[in-house]
């Protein structure tokens, strides 16, 4: 079949959808772009706001221990692409070490993600930092960048997406985000398994203004810190 036949082809099937998917997909693609001007808007903006007190977080953690000021890990991103997730240090430098002899001790019962009330691992200010989501700040670049964006999923480590069930496939269907339904609901609290469940809800039902809201519903959960470790 010749290209000028195929894309005929693949026209006529468009034009013979149902008017209610063209309009989904038309929808989705419009919310895409929106999105991705606020997520540019909002991060470079928040960025160049609060370089002081980020300035002042980086030379906290770098007088700590003298260790590295960024813990850049791989992650993965929409569509199964992986990327560097960015983070302000919060843990000793021998923490992956550490990490095989506390396993038995991780807060989730399902063992499919790693969190401790009280890891032994994370530094005097790493302890603060991470308290009020600021050693997240830094993935404001990563939204910047195109990898993440304001709002979605929190990005996957590989080894987390290598135990998916089917379903949760779903959750790479869009970038991963700052913040997350989750998030504003509890955080660490909750198991990973409700963790995905509500990350798929919110994949269905994605818009600018539920961005929005979970937006403004994430300043109380930071400044209360409502399960975070």
């Amino acid at each position: 079949m010749s290209t000028a036949s195929t894309c005929t082809h693949s026209n006529s099937s468009l034009n013979n959808a149902p008017d209610s998917l063209r309009q989904m997909w038309q929808s989705l693609f419009i919310y895409d772009r929106l999105k991705r001007v606020s997520d540019i808007v909002i991060a470079m903006a928040a960025l160049i706001v609060l370089s002081p007190m980020l300035a002042m977080v980086a030379l906290m953690v770098k007088f700590t221990d003298f260790g590295p000021i960024f813990f850049v890990q791989t992650r993965i991103g929409k569509d199964g692409v992986p990327f560097s997730c960015l983070k302000f240090r919060s843990m000793r430098v021998n923490a992956d070490e550490l990490k095989a002899e506390l396993m038995g001790q991780s807060h989730h019962a399902d063992n499919r993600t790693f969190k401790m009330a009280k890891d032994p691992r994370i530094t005097k200010i790493g302890r603060i930092i991470r308290k009020f989501s600021i050693d997240e700040m830094p993935q404001l670049w990563n939204v910047v960048r195109g990898d993440m964006s304001i709002v979605g999923p929190r990005p996957s480590c590989p080894q987390e997406v290598a135990v998916y069930h089917h379903g949760d496939w779903e959750r790479l269907t869009v970038k991963p985000g700052l913040t997350c339904i989750w998030q504003v609901c509890g955080r660490g609290d909750i198991p990973f398994n409700q963790q995905v469940k509500m990350d798929l809800e919110y994949v269905e039902s994605r818009s600018l203004q539920l961005d929005f809201k979970l937006m403004f519903m994430t300043i109380p959960a930071v400044v209360f810190a409502r399960g975070a470790y």
